[in-house]
């Protein structure tokens, strides 16, 4: 099911449940050819559903909230419908339709996209592959077309196919660098052994590297028949014609074979478990998975299964968080989440700790799974965890590429619309009887599976750890299945007291709030010896007020499907909110208490300074997390910037309860800017608002924004062991905010080097097979900023990956840009903000964010309105001004 995704690194696709849907829809409008194509009604915002004469689904849904459309093509086709000695291939298509089709040549289907302002990708999950791009909406068909075009005409050169599937190579390497997708594609070879399911989505690198061109077309002529594929468009368009468009491009396409649904996988009565699997690697913590075997999506029991890892590791106030984080501090983090596919599916409990509690906390697990008991659970626990599970399926329409991706995934798998409201109609029947007996049926010793990533040198022990579960949880034989107010508020910016300032950015769409506060301070109020302060602050902000232990706030945010965050930045600091409107009564005098009466409780002080080292040590064990955590004190030497955000473990360990009250005492009488986006009731808004700016904030000096020093050493290398890819940055000084032209140009640049089409991939992807991930970035605050190039590649090409670099510099100081490429970069400036800026607290937290920080609250819209009348030559100016390769900074993260 589509309700609960499991998001694990390395992986491209969203690993989602799924329900074959090759049987006819009764809903289905016509399945005339195109000369009676059916009169669609016109009702605002209606799914119409329509069979094109070749079987081929037509979805089309009315948005009009965004200049936006988003389209997807779905199709049967992913890596559990291939064999294993062609493992991958599903994924290297997916790769290979960028390469060219009949009617583009290689890398301009994304430039045909990028080059009006969408974006376009695609991805390859278990079950399906799906092609999808957003445009705006006055380029619908290029959309349309584009992919409809990737998917049936692919050319598949070999000479490009043999470049990359070097890339692929060396992305399934990336991936084993990731502790996340590392634990997965161990659990899935143990948990569905013998099955599609078994190997990863990616392929392995013998399979991989004996594909061809014939193989991929005999895949193509296998599979991508239209009768097992679905296109939906959804956004600002005339449903009927998009219609005729549909059967334009697709109507003629005939099928050459029958695509029959694939049975579900039969869990065996009785499992090989408990086994475990434990691997030694170069990491600072401890990544455990245990996994047990579920049935497919379309099982009647998913709702309960769903509802039942809610409540065991849903969120922060699950059994599971409460008892091994909160209570034994046993773990940094736990999570439990069901992944149901078209065929089966997994409960998995994800758990990150340290090496010397492995041994406790499994001892604790096993007890815990060994006498699970559903009449422990509240009616409150229960109907929270309802409450929170249908909040995310809500919230899923936010976005147009939410609403699209979910309505699409509902229609291909799920009986569309109707799979929804029989999924929430099982969800809140489900009871304490059934949750026992699902629980008795599915989680067992006899099937549980577990992957344990341990640090060098570790002594845990595979065996121990099954001794241990069969001694605590023997296996059972027969176990027996079991909006008005809202409406009339105006866009406003409102003084508040002390010289603070409200920012009421109304939207009726969804009966949600979304707030975001923002001070300027953060690490800008920190001296060198107070590194990571600002950031443990903002852990500690959250939990507890004077009147509320920090386990009742996560109860109280739970039962009102709220959340409520604080976060520090080098020159800002920030609380953020989102709430169901109805529940504005409550949240706003607890978020009041918050800010005001916070307890920094000494036990939760601990708890936070555990998780900030938990969070440094995990961020050192990814390449680039560790790239990023040192940049900064790396390029400059002065100010802010040049501390480590977090600080050391060292330096957290001794900072205490009263480093923290002295900071928020600090930090909160800066002046603030609130913004508010969303339904909401300007007035009880503005109430609040007058409250926090008298009781926090006073009149104090305007905050400087440091100019700082940059370092004297040019180049810094760092080393992670038994890593399989190098990373590289390559980093240019630039202005600040505060140098609009500049800025302009510097962001045209940075999307003229960026994106699939863009100058980098094109060269050191695209031309060498460099690497998988290659790209730009741009970074500014209010005084400084940088430009940096980026590529993951192979140890052994990091010079050629460094001339590359020098070698698309060098041609943008010597020629100006092409008249085709700025127009595609000043496309995807205007695109990329409204594709970014399309959920409640995305916007809240710009307005606040710019205001905060001394900007006025349209600068991103200045930007882009300046960087249309960029030239070709302004931008090879700003290229010869700022990228000097010889002036660079480089950092590398070598294994």
């Amino acid at each position: 099911m589509f309700r609960k995704l499991l998001m694990l690194t390395g992986m491209l696709a969203l690993l989602v449940g799924c329900q074959s849907t090759m049987k006819k829809n009764t809903d289905i409008a016509s399945q005339s050819p195109a000369t009676a194509l059916p009169s669609l009604d016109k009702e605002d915002g209606a799914t119409h559903l329509v069979r094109l004469s070749n079987g081929l689904t037509v979805l089309i849904k009315e948005d009009d909230r965004f200049p936006l459309v988003n389209t997807r093509l779905y199709v049967h086709a992913g890596s559990a419908y291939e064999t294993p000695d062609i493992a991958g291939i599903s994924h290297q298509l997916e790769h290979m339709v960028f390469k060219g089709t009949k009617k583009r040549g290689m890398g301009e289907s994304a430039r045909a996209i990028e080059a009006v302002g969408g974006n376009v990708n695609a991805a390859t999950s278990f079950d399906y592959t799906v092609y999808y791009a957003e445009v705006p909406d006055n380029d619908w068909k290029l959309g349309m077309d584009v992919i409809t075009d990737m998917a049936f005409n692919a050319s598949i050169d070999p000479v490009e196919l043999e470049s990359e599937k070097k890339v692929v190579l060396s992305e399934l390497k990336r991936g084993e660098d990731s502790p996340g997708s590392k634990l997965f594609k161990t659990l899935q070879h143990m948990v569905w052994k013998g099955t599609p399911y078994e190997w990863p989505i990616i392929g392995y690198p013998e399979t991989v590297g004996a594909l061809t061109r014939e193989k991929i077309k005999a895949y193509i002529g296998r599979l991508y028949q239209p009768q097992s594929m679905l296109l939906a468009v959804v956004g600002k368009v005339d449903p009927q014609e998009v219609l005729a468009e549909a059967e334009r491009l697709l109507g003629s396409k005939q099928n050459t074979g029958t695509v029959l649904p694939p049975e579900p996988f039969v869990i065996p009565e009785a499992g090989q478990g408990p086994k475990v699997v434990t691997l030694p690697g170069k990491w600072n913590k401890v990544y455990m998975g245990v996994a047990f075997p579920i049935p497919h999506s379309s099982s009647a029991e998913y709702a309960g299964l769903d509802l039942l890892s809610q409540l065991l590791g849903g969120d922060d106030t699950s059994r599971y968080y409460r008892k091994f984080k909160y209570d034994l501090h046993l773990v940094d983090s736990i999570s439990v989440s069901p992944l149901a596919l078209e065929r089966g599916g997994m409960l998995y409990i994800s758990a990150t700790m340290d090496a010397d509690k492995v041994d406790a906390f499994w001892r604790e697990l096993t007890s815990d799974l060994a006498s699970f008991d559903a009449t422990v659970f509240t009616d409150r626990e229960i109907d929270r965890a309802r409450l929170n599970l249908e909040d995310s399926l809500f919230l899923a329409k936010e976005t147009l590429s939410g609403l699209a991706s979910k309505t699409a995934f509902l229609q291909f798998f799920e009986n569309g619309e109707q799979g929804e409201k029989d999924y929430l109609f099982a969800l809140n029947q489900a009871d304490r009887s059934e949750l026992q007996s699902l629980y008795d049926e599915y989680v067992r010793p006899d099937r549980m599976a577990s992957a344990v990533l341990l640090p060098e040198q570790t002594t845990v022990k595979a065996e121990a750890l099954e001794a241990i579960t069969e001694q605590g949880w023997p296996v059972r034989n027969n176990v027996k299945k079991a909006k008005a107010a809202a409406a009339e508020a105006k866009e406003q910016v409102i003084d508040l007291p002390n010289g603070n300032r409200l920012v009421l950015l109304p939207d009726a769409t969804l009966p949600y709030t979304a707030m975001s506060l923002y001070w300027t301070g953060g690490d800008g109020e920190l001296t060198p010896d107070q590194e990571g302060l600002a950031s443990l602050t903002a852990k500690a902000l959250t939990r507890g007020t004077l009147t509320m232990s920090a386990t009742e706030v996560q109860e109280f945010l739970a039962d009102h499907a709220a959340s409520l965050g604080a976060s520090a930045g080098r020159n800002i600091f920030a609380v953020e909110a989102k709430f169901p409107t109805r529940f504005t009564g409550d949240i706003l005098p607890l978020l009041t208490d918050v800010l005001t009466s916070p307890s920094f409780d000494l036990a939760e002080v601990d708890r936070s300074k555990q998780d900030q080292i938990a969070a440094i040590k995990s961020r050192e064990d990814r390449p680039l997390g560790l790239a990023f955590r040192h940049l900064f004190p790396f390029l400059y030497k002065s100010g802010p910037y040049a501390l480590l955000h977090q600080g050391t473990p060292e330096e957290v360990e001794k900072l205490g309860q009263s480093d923290i009250m002295r900071f928020w005492g600090r930090q909160a009488m800066q002046p603030m800017t609130i913004a508010v986006c969303g339904q909401f009731d300007p007035a009880a808004i503005e109430s609040f608002a007058k409250t926090i700016s008298t009781a926090l904030t006073a009149p104090v000096g305007e905050y400087e924004f440091a100019t700082p020093e940059w370092g004297t050493e040019r180049e810094a290398t760092l080393t992670l062991q038994d890593r399989n890819q190098a990373h590289l940055l390559m980093v240019f000084p630039t202005p600040g905010k505060t140098d609009k032209d500049d800025s302009a140009r510097l962001e045209l640049l940075k999307a003229a080097l960026s994106g699939q089409s863009g100058l980098l991939f094109n060269e050191l992807r695209d031309k060498q097979g460099l690497g998988y991930t290659v790209t730009s970035l741009l970074w500014q605050s209010r005084n400084t900023g940088f430009i940096a190039l980026y590529i993951g590649t192979k140890p052994d090409t990091v010079e050629q990956s460094l001339e590359g670099f020098r070698k698309v510099i060098a041609d943008l100081s010597a020629k100006v840009l092409p008249e085709d490429e700025l127009t595609r970069a000043k496309n995807i400036l205007t695109g990329d903000y409204y594709q970014e800026q399309q959920s409640l607290l995305s916007r809240s937290r710009q307005a606040a964010s710019l205001m905060a920080r001394g900007f006025e609250r349209n600068y991103e819209q200045d930007i882009i309105e300046r960087a249309q009348t960029v030239t070709p030559e302004q931008v090879r100016e700003v290229v010869r001004k700022y990228m000097n390769p010889d002036k660079a900074y480089l950092m590398k993260v070598l294994p």
